[in-house]
């Protein structure tokens, strides 16, 4: 009987990541894989920690840099500055989008009107209008670099909607990304050992 309630819970886990509001666009692996990459390096330093800005950058750093040598870890790269091959890194934006209405409900418009012979419910018309309308977004390219050419091998985008752009919440900031790293990286092969 505790499967039921286990079940729920991850349902409901599964439900939520479906509606963060984070894109992502892994690029094709085609050129990482033929590199045949085992070991890597960032390829800038760390940000200094102890500068109390309230820049999103100093907070997404360190939280970004470990999730990523996570996740890679776990496939099997080795985070080795003298023997690297390829070099990671990325870059931190903000941006708009302009929304876009839902291509499932032709019928759904972000303006007052009266239609004919339809029962368009309120739930319908407060989704066309949070779709609609310019939208801020967080963005991140995660980029990966051959370390001798320097030419880039994969790169993937992450997008988010920002929904309180004062607020600059650490452990939010932090649950997010363990998450999107781990989607965003999950396109890559797992390293053989040798």
């Amino acid at each position: 009987m505790r499967i039921t309630p286990l079940l729920a819970c991850t349902t409901l886990s599964l439900a939520l990541l479906a509606c963060s509001g984070v894109e992502v666009q892994p690029a094709a692996i085609d050129q990482f894989v033929a590199g045949n990459y085992h070991y890597y390096r960032w390829r800038t330093d760390p940000l200094p920690t102890e500068t109390g800005s309230s820049d999103p950058l100093y907070a997404l750093d360190p939280i970004m840099r470990r999730e990523v040598d996570a996740d890679l870890q776990s496939k099997g790269y080795v985070l080795d500055s003298t023997r690297a091959q390829f070099t990671v890194d990325y870059l931190f934006s903000m941006g708009m989008i302009q929304g876009e209405q839902s291509e499932l409900g032709s019928n759904i418009t972000p303006y007052p009107s009266v239609t004919p012979n339809r029962q368009v419910d309120q739930a319908s018309v407060d989704n066309a209008i949070a779709l609609g309308g310019v939208k801020e977004t967080n963005n991140i390219i995660l980029q990966f670099n051959d370390r001798l050419s320097n030419k880039a091998v994969w790169h993937v985008t992450i997008t988010k909607i920002v929904e309180d752009a004062n607020n600059i919440d650490i452990s939010g900031l932090e649950n997010n990304l363990k998450g999107v790293v781990a989607k965003a990286l999950e396109p890559l092969p797992t390293v053989a050992e040798h």
